[in-house]
């Protein structure tokens, strides 16, 4: 009968031939058929200080302010450089991965001018529900079979899951800084499992990058200062999800229609001619009903916006931000039609919306129309921000 982590037979210590080396590695196989079986495309383990130089390329990127205004990066960076930090007990990490490879190229929204372009990730449902789940499956199993703890995180915990991914050889990190999968190319969703238990490391996986630079190449906005470093303040998919303000100017244009995130450097990756589409239907990305029409999105107010997206990983950015990307999106499309839309949003309650639909107004429509706008709202608009939008030149 094999071992099953999810119902136990490794038999009591009393009655084991083998040592507690066999009992670890009958664990750890025992570990990868379930985690197999719940669907993970990938199983490995490494150990807590396994990080080598990730700790300090973290601080080299938190000292030159390339985090942007994500103060929690800063305020958990010592956390994040060492697991024991975060977990004294921690002796063992297993990482894993869920493919989420689309179906269809995710560079094709980006063409379709007239609709919002979603990220891949965020076109299912919320990947952190999903994966948790799963890993407390395999974390209950584990800690019955080895009679030991286990924690679990998906991406909501001061934990460095690409360089331990690495580390772990499920993949490597590539010159745009995410983890690259010789089988599933750039589409990966990391999960992690600590554990107390001393379970044997996998090796760690090479570079295979080589002189390939598309990923570099590609980027709207040039968020690589050099391979293998970013700064996500010039990044789109910050830029659009995390940052909270006023999006400058000198990204409006290059933001184009990505409304939520960006897949340009994921997308070009030579290596995701391996991935086959995910196999977890709840990642599926619907390159139709995802990345809808932006005149159906510059309707939603807030009840609609949580209804739409409710179980996804746009609701994060709640119903102004995601309105302000959608505005940027509409001023990029050249579609005079969506005029109708967009004045209404000159009212807006949110400065955010308000200073985005000024912009989007500009960049469609008529000198003349713009002027009679302005003379309508401009006294009395109280925010620094809006008035400022309205003074800028047109198309700026």
């Amino acid at each position: 009968m094999p071992i099953s982590i999810s119902e136990p037979s490794i038999e009591p210590p009393r009655q084991r031939n083998a040592g507690a080396g066999g009992q670890c590695e009958a664990i750890k196989a025992a570990l990868k058929r379930e985690a197999e079986a719940l669907g993970f495309d990938a199983v490995r383990v490494t150990s807590p200080d396994a990080l080598g130089a990730a700790g300090d390329r973290l601080m080299a990127f938190l000292a030159q302010q390339r985090h942007g205004d994500m103060a929690w990066m800063e305020a958990t960076a010592g956390r994040r450089r060492d697991p024991s930090a975060l977990w004294p007990k921690v002796r063992s990490i297993i990482m894993l991965g869920a493919s989420y490879a689309p179906a269809h190229d995710p560079l094709e929204a980006v063409a379709r001018k007239d609709r919002g372009a979603i990220s891949v990730y965020a076109q299912g449902r919320d990947y952190h529900d999903i994966l948790k789940g799963k890993l407390k499956r395999l974390a209950v199993g584990l800690e019955r079979a080895g009679s030991c703890e286990a924690k679990v995180f998906v991406d909501t915990a001061p934990l460095m899951e690409k360089p331990l991914a690495a580390a772990a050889g499920i993949g490597w990190q590539g010159k745009h800084t995410n983890l690259v999968s010789r089988g599933h190319g750039s589409w990966l969703f990391l999960g992690a499992i600590l554990t107390d238990a001393l379970l044997a490391p996998d090796p760690p996986e090479l570079d295979h990058c080589g002189s390939c630079r598309r990923c570099l190449d590609i980027c709207p906005t040039d968020a690589f200062p050099q391979p293998y470093q970013l700064d996500a303040r010039r990044c789109i998919a910050y830029l659009t999800i995390e940052y909270k303000g006023h999006i400058a100017p000198e990204f409006r244009a290059p933001i184009g229609n990505r409304i939520f995130g960006c897949d340009d450097c994921l997308a070009v990756c030579p290596w995701n001619k391996f991935a086959a589409a995910a196999r977890e239907t709840r990642f599926a990305a619907r390159a139709e009903t995802d990345n809808p029409p932006l005149a159906e999105l510059l309707v939603l107010d807030d009840a609609r916006f949580r209804k739409r997206y409710a179980g996804t990983p746009l609701r994060r950015t709640g119903r102004d931000r995601f309105l302000r990307n959608v505005l940027i999106g509409a001023g990029n499309s050249r579609d005079t039609n969506l005029l109708e839309r967009i004045t209404p949003l000159l009212a807006d309650a949110s400065p955010l919306v308000r200073a985005m639909a000024v912009w989007a107004l500009k960049r469609l429509a008529d000198g003349g129309t713009v002027a009679a706008a302005r003379s309508r709202h401009i006294a009395r608009e109280n925010d620094g921000a809006v008035r400022a939008e309205w003074h800028l030149e047109p198309h700026a």
